[in-house]
């Protein structure tokens, strides 16, 4: 059993990206209901994609079973798509894909890509390009079911190497195959890239206040 320290997470809110789909194998259905076990445990509520099918269904209605709040963020597009039957928690529904992106990351004080496809990916790029900008200061993280994300984790290194990306860099993405490592991972991560411009100098408010810090907003 996880002692009182271990369930109380330094993260209130986690956003996941994940796929409308289940994916062609069991393992990555598990591991999205692992990792929504594991955002129980640590008392931590759900922010996603307010999709009902999929990966994201079953994570949303595995944090939702367990007596925590889900905020799901829709385009009005794909509701017709990625809802099917009754959704779970709060849907919250705008305009397009833009602002959904800017809603989860208001909404989220860290991110984790559960495997998925062209939209999962293109939300975590996002996530890390934000990150290495400066715009803002919150973990982002990859749970490697099976290894989904090797082909993208050793991309990251050739651009390493080959001068595209700096080393700090690209410690902006922390991995790990399981949903407990990578959330104990996640929590004791500590930024180590330099910011390609001052956080103070991007409009910071609209993502909202970050974990351990008090909105400018007054």
């Amino acid at each position: 059993m996880m002692d009182e320290n271990q369930r109380r997470s330094r993260f209130r809110k986690v956003c996941v990206f994940c796929g409308s789909n289940s994916g062609n194998r069991q393992v990555f259905s598990d591991a999205a209901i692992e990792l929504g076990n594991e955002l129980v445990k640590r008392k931590i509520d759900l922010v996603y994609g307010g999709g009902s099918v999929g990966l994201m269904g079953l994570i949303s209605r595995r944090v939702y079973e367990g007596g925590f709040h889900v905020l799901g963020i829709i385009p009005k597009a794909l509701m017709p798509i990625e809802i099917s039957g009754e959704t779970v928690g709060e849907v919250r529904v705008v305009a397009d894909m833009h602002e959904r992106k800017a809603a989860m990351a208001q909404e989220a004080e860290a991110f984790i890509a559960l495997p998925g496809g062209y939209g999962t990916m293109e939300e975590l790029l996002e996530m890390i390009t934000w990150s290495q900008l400066g715009i803002h200061k919150k973990t982002v993280g990859i749970l490697n079911t099976d290894g989904y994300y090797n082909n993208l984790l050793a991309l990251f290194d050739t651009g390493v190497q080959e001068g595209f990306i700096k080393p700090g860099a690209r410690n902006i993405v922390v991995s790990a195959p399981t949903a407990k490592e990578l959330m104990e991972k996640m929590e004791e991560y500590t930024p180590s890239h330099k910011h390609v411009a001052s956080h103070e100098s991007w409009n910071v408010e609209e993502l909202g206040a970050y974990p351990g810090q008090q909105s400018k907003q007054q």
